[in-house]
């Protein structure tokens, strides 16, 4: 049971990427996802979670209206498109999995992907 998070970089600030969260393993269609960040010392925090059960998605407030969680069941993978970035959203980025959403964020987790570290310049 694995996921593998991709699609960081560097962008300056107002631009947009797209993170991807790739399960093997399992069909994370049974499972919640959610998008975690930890910023430089600071501690890990929930952004953004989507139901398995019900596709529900879920948003921390500081990222509503500008990352939208998404999923494509086919290739089993989970994305955050991330827009209009700020320099504040600067931080390495997991996705996680577990049994449900609690609100934007995962109570627990089966599995954690690697980071991929977004980088937005001022």
């Amino acid at each position: 049971v694995q996921l593998q998070a991709s699609g960081g970089g560097l962008v300056q600030a107002g631009g947009s990427l797209r993170l991807s969260c790739v399960a093997s393993g399992f069909t994370f269609g049974n499972y919640a996802i959610g998008w975690f960040r930890q910023a430089p010392g600071n501690e890990r925090e929930g952004v953004s979670c989507m139901s398995g059960s019900d596709g529900g998605t879920y948003y921390k407030d500081p990222v509503k209206g500008r990352f939208t969680i998404s999923s494509d069941n086919a290739k089993n993978t989970v994305y955050l498109q991330m827009n209009s970035l700020k320099p504040e959203d600067t931080a390495v980025y997991y996705c996680a999995a577990y049994y449900y959403c609690s609100g934007y964020t995962l109570p627990g987790s089966l599995t954690w992907g690697q980071g991929t570290l977004v980088t937005v310049s001022s």
